[in-house]
């Protein structure tokens, strides 16, 4: 099989791009420009800002208040006792309606139930399976790098074999036109050849189009400037499945286990210590605010233990949903599973086959080719006309063609078959 030397050459142009050299670099190319790379730092920081934002739940609770109340009857001394009082010289003024406060309210937890921990495990879960999905859609950018670089692969191989019909055709041209000056063969011949081999520079013409296309679309995808492409090595299949679904699948079931686990946090009891003080009137001594109507400091410190089983009430729904959750999730990767297992049978079969053409390309162009040269000798000697000639060199260049294709196809059913699995190894 005839190898092709490709050369590689490094451009350098105002955008600093420079000449891609190989699918891997394309991929990582394009995998680095796809808009979606910046957010996996976007995810990590938003995970890290609501972990920290949950740990301060730890802080103390400080809230400031301000009332001013009015309120239809107050505490108050019996008539008899009030009477009494007066006739002491107790002057006895009692409560007034109109009531005012400014204060501070401090709360600090000591033990939450294990609550923080929970949704700061939420929180990380949640963050796995953000950039897990994120992961999913910049694997995929590899599938569509694949299409374009094989197809102006499969386009550098039509472009030289076109190359190589046109010299052909060339040579059989200049040959023709001696025999015409010579006598021994018609003028029309030799315009014929001529004419197919315009119509295969022609071709040529609609060939460097296309890859001139695919070269822009696959620079501009991959954010380098893609001059040529070399082709990819062949492929050693096997191994475990390592797509990136998979690892997608197992962040959204430890997702769901953090979630139950914050069931359990919510049935805990909560322990923690206050600290209330305000300036107002009435204060804490009520007896003294009775006899003087005046703003006082009042403080208040103690502890407290709630104990909230309201979460009872719909935990067995709660962990109905989540173990459906899970159900759903279990669903979807074996469905993936199955899918995959479907592409890897149609791909290795697709292998196989071309593996099978291939073996008797060779064959067939060695056939062709003395065809070919047999056709040009029965030319010579007036045996053919020139058009059976013509069908032999196109029959010739097109057995060419078509291992050209075989090996490319071969080539990107092994990548295809690697991104399916998830993994690609070199022989």
């Amino acid at each position: 099989m005839r190898r092709i030397v490709w050369s590689l050459s490094f451009v350098i142009c105002h955008f600093s791009f420079c000449a891609a050299q190989s699918l891997e670099e394309c991929q990582q190319a394009a995998q680095r420009n796809f808009p979606l790379i910046s957010q996996y730092g976007l995810i990590e920081k938003t995970t890290e800002l609501t972990v920290a934002n949950i740990q301060k739940g730890w802080l103390p609770q400080v809230s400031a208040l301000a009332q001013a109340t009015w309120q239809s009857d107050v505490t108050a001394w019996p008539d008899q006792m009030k009477t009494m009082m007066t006739n002491m010289g107790i002057d006895m003024k009692g409560l007034t309606k109109d009531q005012y406060r400014v204060g501070i309210d401090v709360q600090q937890t000591v033990f939450d139930g294990f609550a923080v921990r929970s949704a700061k495990a939420i929180a990380r879960e949640q963050g796995t399976v953000q950039a897990a999905q994120n992961e999913v859609n910049i694997y995929n950018v590899r599938k569509r790098v694949n299409e374009m670089y094989f197809a102006l692969l499969m386009l550098d191989e039509q472009l030289l074999l076109n190359k190589d019909l046109q010299e052909l055709l060339a040579g059989n041209e200049r040959k023709l036109e001696s025999m015409v000056r010579g006598g021994t063969a018609a003028e029309s011949d030799w315009q014929s050849v001529k004419a197919e081999r315009l119509n295969v520079m022609q071709q040529a013409t609609a060939l460097e189009s296309q890859k001139r296309m695919l070269q822009a679309m696959l620079s501009t995808f991959c954010g380098i400037e893609v001059n040529h492409v070399q082709k990819p090595a062949t492929l050693q299949l096997g191994g475990v499945n390592n797509r990136p679904e998979l690892r997608l699948f197992d962040s959204q079931l430890r997702l769901a286990d953090a979630q139950e686990k914050a069931l359990d946090a919510a049935l805990m009891p909560r322990l923690g210590v206050f600290a209330q003080g305000f300036y107002g009137y009435p204060g804490l001594n009520m007896f003294e605010d009775m006899m003087r109507h005046e703003w006082s400091l009042n403080g208040i410190v103690g502890a407290r233990l709630t104990w909230n089983i309201g979460a009872l009430y719909t935990r067995k729904n709660d962990k109905a949903k989540l173990n459906a959750q899970r159900s759903m999730v279990d669903v979807q990767r074996e469905v993936f599973l199955f899918n995959n297992r479907l592409e890897q049978i149609q791909q290795n079969e697709n292998i196989a086959r071309y593996k099978r053409l291939m073996a008797s390309d060779e064959e067939i162009i060695a056939l062709r080719q003395a065809v070919r040269k047999a056709a040009e000798s029965k030319l010579a000697h007036g045996i053919i006309d020139v058009n059976d000639l013509v069908r032999e060199i196109n029959a010739e260049n097109a057995a060419r063609v078509q291992q050209s294709m075989h090996e490319v196809e071969m080539l990107k059913e092994m990548h295809e078959a690697a991104f399916t699995l998830g993994s690609e190894k070199t022989e």
